[in-house]
């Protein structure tokens, strides 16, 4: 055989290989049916990425969220000015575990789904997709809202820059039908330490944070909306534990002997937020239900 015939047979073979290799690369997402779902996730395997529906959603309504009307209204009034096409804020949602941060939001999707709103739930771990996300979605007639639950970042993170860059940092713009949604509970998103704060500088009255420190609150600020969420006290803990029980068949005298062993129920949990109180509300309607 010729050294020809030998480099024939070699860039075959070359070609051959790369063909295999491009095959198993992941490549770009696919756009779902979008008619299959009112909320996908994000979802990566086996390297590869893509919009999964869901088909089984939260069937909480805004209705249901008690004792929090003020961010309700707000978050409200800024997404309904983003369905209609006029200009909204990306939402930041902080504060006490279990008080309504991420059903809020839920809630949103069930109220207004029928206006073309859309949800897309991202990982905090897949932050560093949000390119790809944006393209898919950039161009569709529904209007989104890219969610992040119980969103925090530790040192180094890459989904940090990630995130500054989709709020408002990258040179490309944001898609106008796209708004990101995002809960924590905490508002500066990343660990502070003391040492940081060594940092600081006061000079003629005034105080200068360090780099470090405006680089951690700086990722906070660019959520136009800020919402804070507070610990219940008692009587707002009981009036959600009521709605629940209500909401799940309880009634007459059964719902009032249901006061008492609410409070003994967040006693023991040591907590008295939303999530305790309808926690409580199915126990108890269970245990009703074996009663009757």
């Amino acid at each position: 055989m010729s050294k020809k015939d030998d480099l024939k047979t070699l860039l075959a073979h070359a070609d051959r290989v790369l063909t295999r290799l491009e095959a198993a690369l992941p490549g770009p997402a696919a756009q779902p049916d979008w008619t299959a779902a009112n909320a996908f996730l994000w979802r990566r395997r086996h390297g590869r990425a893509g919009l999964q529906a869901v088909t089984t959603p939260s069937a909480i309504r805004l209705h249901d969220l008690r004792d929090i009307d003020e961010q309700k209204a707000r978050i409200v009034r800024n997404t309904r000015q983003f369905l209609a096409g006029r200009r909204a804020n990306n939402v930041l949602l902080t504060g006490a575990r279990g008080s309504g941060k991420s059903s809020l939001v839920k809630a949103l999707l069930n109220e207004y789904a029928g206006d073309g709103l859309r949800v897309v739930e991202v990982d905090k771990t897949d932050l560093a997709d949000l390119p790809e996300i944006m393209e898919l979605l950039a161009g569709r007639p529904e209007r989104f809202i890219l969610y992040c639950d119980d969103l925090s970042f530790e040192e180094g993170d890459a989904a940090y820059k990630a995130l500054k860059s989709a709020l408002d940092g990258s040179v490309s713009d944001v898609a106008d039908n796209v708004l990101i949604y995002a809960t924590s509970n905490r508002r500066h998103l990343m660990p502070e330490y003391h040492d940081e704060n060594l940092a600081v500088r006061h000079a003629d009255g005034e105080i200068h944070p360090g780099e470090a420190v405006e680089e951690k609150v700086s990722l906070s600020e660019r959520f136009g909306l800020w919402l804070s969420f507070y610990p219940f006290g008692q009587d707002e803990y009981l009036d959600i534990a009521e709605h629940w029980l209500k909401t799940f068949g309880v009634a007459g005298a059964r719902l009032k002997r249901a006061r008492q062993e609410a409070l003994q129920w967040a006693l023991m949990r040591g907590s008295r937020s939303g999530r305790v109180a309808w926690q409580f509300a199915r126990d108890f309607a269970g245990r009703m239900d074996d009663e009757a």
